[in-house]
């Protein structure tokens, strides 16, 4: 008993690391780990915003409708680079569904992947996401790409990137919703 008292700490780091390395669990727990230490994306100060200016972009909805970026220029949107295999993607999808029940009237939103149709859809299905997810038939515009999944871009009407957040991020927060607000009343 006095060893287990001892040895508390090491004993649940041991089995935190064996259970990241059984396939079966390691994606739960990293996407349980993403939520925890995720926080909410931070606003680019307006100096260092850049514009973007180039709004030709042709995706693809997994059904195979086409859909040209342009048409969103002088409207706020988001756009999310993402993958199903990717566990910060998958820890902030509840985060980005809720803000898209709320705002997708308002906001033009697109989760760009460039995986299988079917993989989408099958994710998007298990998963109860109504997310508007695209696939890439041409290379974004050159300020739009990253390295980096997940990334967010938060556009503003005239065309300013007022957030460009890599990594997982609370985006169902005041903060968001403030800066988004403010955005469509622009």
């Amino acid at each position: 008993m006095q060893f287990l008292k001892k040895n508390y700490g090491n004993l649940v780091l041991v089995l935190i690391i064996v259970l990241l390395l059984i396939p079966q669990t390691r994606l739960h727990i990293q996407v349980f780990l993403q939520r925890l230490i995720s926080g909410t994306p931070k606003v680019i100060s307006e100096s260092e915003r850049k514009s973007l200016s180039d709004y030709s972009w042709q995706l693809r909805s997994p059904d195979g409708k086409s859909v040209d970026f342009s048409i969103s220029k002088n409207k706020v949107a988001i756009v999310n680079f993402w993958a199903t295999w990717c566990p910060p993607c998958i820890a902030e999808m509840p985060s980005l569904q809720n803000l898209y029940n709320e705002y997708g009237d308002k906001v033009d939103f697109y989760f760009v992947s460039n995986e299988k149709p079917e993989t989408l859809i099958k994710f998007l299905q298990v998963r109860n996401y109504s997310l508007p997810v695209y696939i890439e038939q041409s290379s974004a515009p050159a300020i739009l790409q990253s390295e980096t999944l997940p990334t967010t871009f938060v556009i503003s009407k005239t065309g300013k990137i007022i957030i460009r957040k890599a990594g997982a991020a609370k985006w169902n927060s005041n903060s968001v919703h403030q800066h988004l607000e403010q955005l469509l009343a622009e």
